[in-house]
């Protein structure tokens, strides 16, 4: 099922609940199964590359009071600017991200390598002139958070996989990943993994070429016949 277009989702699929956070897809339907998550420190939520829908304030106030929304991604603007204006929030950008501000009807802060004072980690991942991506880890949690280096869906995975690198990433896989070993991987795409992630994470980062493949093939099969 192909992207949806502009407008805001009327429905969406909770994911990924637990104690201090939550995830959602808007269009749980689509192909690129789009995640949105929050997660909560101290009582403040703060979102993650949100893709906006009919109640999601309600969804983002059982965890405490919105303070902030971070772009992850640079193509993962989606709806940042709105859900952070509803909110009174700024949107939360890497400092080393660029072309991406410009794009935002918000204000926006930069993060260096902490989200303000909350001991949440935002780490580089891929900078380049194609691809900007930085991952968050919630060390408290036990939580990482990656927006497109990995995912779930079934265009990130060979048979064999419960957490796949992105296919244009499989002959040079995101080995900076290799130094986290979270109890819990959320992802920009698909469900999270919640159970041996540490394992997961790994797995997929080490065969990442192997396999690679096995996972063309999947993903030609899926575009002809899916």
């Amino acid at each position: 099922m192909p992207m949806k277009g502009s407008g805001t989702a009327t429905e969406y699929r909770e994911i990924d609940r637990r104690e201090h956070g939550v995830g959602w897809m808007a269009y749980p339907d689509e192909r690129m199964q789009r995640a949105s998550h929050a997660f909560e420190v101290d009582g403040d939520v703060y979102v993650t590359d949100p893709v906006d829908v009919e109640g999601l304030d309600d969804l983002l106030a059982e965890f405490g009071e919105v303070a902030g929304v971070l772009i992850l991604l640079d193509r993962h603007k989606r709806d940042s600017a709105a859900v952070a204006n509803r909110h009174d929030v700024p949107v939360y950008l890497p400092e080393w991200m660029d072309g991406v501000a410009e794009e935002l009807d918000a204000p926006v802060e930069r993060v260096r390598v902490e989200l303000e004072d909350t001991g949440v980690g935002v780490h580089q991942l891929i900078d380049n002139r194609f691809w900007q991506e930085a991952a968050v880890s919630i060390e408290d949690h036990g939580e990482l958070i990656v927006p497109e280096s990995v995912g779930t869906a079934s265009y990130f995975l060979s048979a064999s996989e419960r957490l796949g690198v992105h296919p244009a990433l499989r002959l040079k896989p995101p080995t900076k990943l290799g130094r986290f070993s979270p109890d819990s991987v959320l992802v920009g795409h698909g469900t999270g993994v919640h159970e041996d992630a540490a394992e997961a994470l790994h797995d997929a980062l080490s065969r990442s070429r192997s396999r690679t493949p096995a996972l063309y093939a999947k993903i030609g099969k899926e575009f002809v016949f899916g």
